[in-house]
């Protein structure tokens, strides 16, 4: 058989063997990839899919049997789409991001996770899958799922609005722990704009996968760990991370465990 491998992600269908997964958990950090997939309680490991271009895919099965991808994104929309898309042609019609992100309301707190029910989209890869007015909104379904799994399984978590931006420094109005002490006039305030709009937090990727979600016909959502209060500091807690890395992970692998099959069958997104 010719070799199916997409480009990008260093793999195809013929490597998903003869019950292809349909759902994908998508992390930034090709690391936090592979510990969903070979070192979390409950998950049985497969096998490597590739670690092509440092995007890092591997192969699991949920304590119920369901099998899933634990895949990297890279950091960034430009880099998701890329992969996104890929994930799409070998079948994948499920994907939650599991990411990390900074808090910019008081109640939000370190160590907690935030589960994006939409995004406030400040992307230049999202404008190229559909227009700025178009809604980055997650899919409501597996929206839901995340929620009742983070109800189940105790853990601090808030549900709303997050802004997805294009850069981890400028675009999120960093200039203390930034090269560049000179913003833009029109980034000088942005962060206490977005929190009079009751925006949540800040992240990179959630907009653009949105947009993909209802353009492409995929459930998509996301859950983050909360590692910085950005009222207190610009600079990212590891013991907060930790813990919240911890919680988003356990969160997301509930919810595609329990996410009904029924919701992947439904038409209107194709």
């Amino acid at each position: 058989m010719q070799n199916d491998a997409l480009y990008h992600i260093g793999f195809g269908k013929k490597d998903l063997g003869q019950s292809p997964p349909r759902i994908a958990l998508l992390s930034g950090d090709p690391e936090r990839a592979r510990h969903i997939a070979q070192e979390t309680d409950g998950v049985t490991f497969e096998k490597n899919l590739s670690e092509n271009r440092g995007l890092n895919s591997y192969l699991a099965r949920l304590p119920n049997g369901r099998r899933f991808i634990s895949a990297t994104s890279g950091m960034g929309a430009p880099s998701l789409s890329i992969v996104v898309n890929e994930l799409y042609q070998v079948g994948v019609r499920v994907i939650i991001r599991v990411g990390t992100s900074g808090s910019i309301q008081s109640d939000v707190k370190m160590g907690s996770v935030v589960i994006t029910r939409a995004a406030l989209c400040r992307q230049g890869a999202a404008d190229d899958i559909a227009p700025k007015e178009y809604p980055a909104a997650a899919n409501p379904f597996l929206t839901m799922a995340l929620v009742n799994a983070a109800r189940e399984l105790k853990t601090d978590w808030h549900i709303g609005v997050t802004a997805s931006v294009d850069t981890f420094f400028e675009g999120q109005e960093r200039s203390e722990s930034s090269a560049n002490k000179h913003l833009l006039r029109q980034i000088h305030g942005m962060t206490d704009e977005y929190r009079a709009l009751g925006i949540l937090n800040f992240e990179m990727e959630a907009g653009t996968l949105f947009k993909m979600g209802n353009v492409y016909g995929f459930a998509a959502a996301c859950v983050c760990g909360i590692i910085a209060d950005r009222a207190q500091s610009e600079e990212p807690d590891l013991e907060a991370k930790q813990r919240a890395v911890h919680d988003a992970i356990h969160v997301a692998l509930r919810a595609a465990e329990t996410f009904d099959d029924e919701y992947m069958q439904l038409r209107y997104w194709r």
